[in-house]
């Protein structure tokens, strides 16, 4: 097999979905590092951090992926970035290390297995590479109830189609000893995995990465929640063209993320928006609408009380680019991943909220401010433990 172009890189993503739009945005943003990082490193809220332990430009991308399509011909699918932004890297994309997903037969444990194999080649491809699971695949709600599967015996006996396909990436990665960063809103944090990966300090990141509305939903309401402004109502829309945008016309996809749209207002705000009118006013809709493609579109009306009672309103309108707005999240994510396992933290970590609408762990961050603090203090703790170990 062809010798991969970044077998030297100290950074491995395997990427479930690779070849989905955040996966070849993702991939074509670690090919430009290479020849030109003043695209991509300032827009990193990891440019300046662990660069000890994973330098920021060296890294490859290698996963999984159904299509069979080459990864440009994937990137020009998409249409998330002008050719001339990727074609010179061509060459380099299509040599990217992809693997077909598993088959959803047999049991979850013979789709672990064939993955475990998976990750065996590619660290024997990249012998220098730190290597991280980065979950894009599409978003789902759950099949089955977490607390059937007492141990990970008992969840790899189960049937391949009773969990989310999603779990036997994250179960092969636990038990390959790879930290996890699940971007969409999928729960596999399921508590027989959470076990294995605090006994093998393997770190968990997630769910549900936030990177548009969200985002500034959680800055704005926090603000709000700082000035004493009560919110009476919330109403928000999105709309969006691309795979995402699809997949999320189907209510039963739908369901994780508009879930945690929704409640991460009353945790920010410690109440119920709308409690005063006995039903909740906070409304969230996703709208597939293909003219937009990978640029999405979001408003929000927010009717707000101040003293005497009277009302005042804020309207917002994002116009983003999805993808664009994910995939230096992902890199983001992996970086923290590879510093935390290298400073021995592991299992679920909830100080990485910043990043997530719903973050794993106990006592997650809520508001904007103790979301940054969190990442400070996370920082620090990687810095001491790493300098205690002498790795530095």
């Amino acid at each position: 097999m062809k010798k991969p172009p970044d077998r030297d890189s100290h950074l491995l993503l395997l990427v479930a979905g690779v070849k989905g739009a955040i996966g070849t945005t993702l991939a074509a943003a670690a090919a430009a590092m290479q020849t030109a990082p003043e695209r991509i490193l300032p827009y990193l809220t990891t440019a300046e951090q662990f660069n000890a332990l994973v330098p920021v430009t060296s890294v490859a991308v290698a996963g999984w992926d159904k299509s069979q399509q080459r990864v440009t011909d994937a990137l020009s699918r998409h249409g998330v970035l002008p050719d001339d932004f990727w074609k010179e890297h061509a060459s380099r994309l299509n040599a990217l290390t992809v693997m077909d997903a598993p088959i959803p037969t047999g049991t979850i444990g013979d789709q672990v297995d064939q993955l475990q194999a998976d990750i065996a080649r590619c660290r024997d491809r990249f012998p220098k590479a730190r290597c991280v699971l980065v979950n894009l695949l599409p978003a789902a709600c759950d099949l089955a109830d977490p607390a059937s599967f007492a141990s990970m015996d008992a969840l790899l006996n189960e049937p391949a189609g009773a969990v989310l396909p999603d779990v036997a990436y994250v179960a092969a990665a636990v038990e390959s000893g790879i930290p996890v960063v699940n971007f969409p809103p999928n729960p596999v944090e399921l508590p027989a995995i959470v076990e294995r990966a605090l006994a093998n300090g393997v770190p968990m990141a997630g769910r549900d990465g936030k990177t548009g509305q969200t985002y500034f939903k959680v800055v704005l309401a926090s603000a709000l929640k700082a000035r004493g402004l009560y919110v009476d109502g919330w109403y928000s829309l999105n709309i969006l063209g691309n795979a995402d945008g699809l997949n999320l016309m189907d209510p039963d996809n739908a369901c994780g993320k508009l879930n945690n749209k929704t409640r991460l207002l009353d945790d920010i705000l410690g109440y119920p928006v709308g409690e005063r009118h006995g039903r909740s006013t906070h409304k969230v809709h996703i709208d597939y609408y293909p003219p937009r493609g990978d640029a999405k579109e979001a408003w929000d009306v927010i009717d707000i009380t101040g003293i005497f009672g009277l009302p005042m309103s804020l309207r917002l309108n994002l116009q983003g680019r999805d993808s664009i707005l994910a995939a230096p999240m992902a890199l983001d994510l992996a970086r923290w991943a590879a510093a935390l396992q290298t400073a021995g933290i592991g299992g679920p970590v909830p100080d990485l909220g910043f990043y997530f609408k719903k973050p794993v762990g106990d006592n997650a961050p809520l508001t904007f401010e103790e979301q940054l603090t969190a990442l400070n203090n996370l920082e620090s703790r990687i810095e001491v433990r790493v300098n205690e170990a002498g790795m530095g």
